[in-house]
């Protein structure tokens, strides 16, 4: 079992910028990737960005805009969000895959991008 925590979340203006941390615990020896996805209001769960061992991958609405970094030390996944826009807002979820298969998710947090 994973457990994440993700904090970092909130209301900031267009072009502005925000750090989402997800800190994980538990059997974080099995981590194999860990990521964002993102879910707007009448919308599906969409990813944001992932990261596995030294390969990321991004959404293209993000692309250049957001960076995914990880702290294995501390087991813990960041995304900077940059150039932020009003269609970023969304309920952002930390995802971890373990080496099994399975999924985990964090709580969510709230980004909202005022325009």
């Amino acid at each position: 079992q994973v457990q994440l925590v993700e904090s970092g979340g909130g209301l900031v203006q267009a072009g502005g910028s925000l750090r989402l941390s997800c800190a994980a615990s538990g059997s974080t020896f099995s981590i194999n990737a860990m990521g964002w996805y993102r879910q707007a209001p009448g919308k599906r769960r969409e990813l944001v960005a992932t990261s596995r061992y030294l390969s990321t991958n991004y959404a293209d609405s993000v692309k250049g805009r957001f960076t995914i970094s990880r702290d294995n030390a501390k087991n813990t996944v960041y995304l900077q969000m940059n150039s932020l826009k009003p269609e970023d807002t969304a309920v952002y979820y930390c995802n971890v895959v373990v080496l099994s298969g399975d999924n985990y998710w964090g709580q969510g947090t709230q980004v909202t991008v005022s325009s």
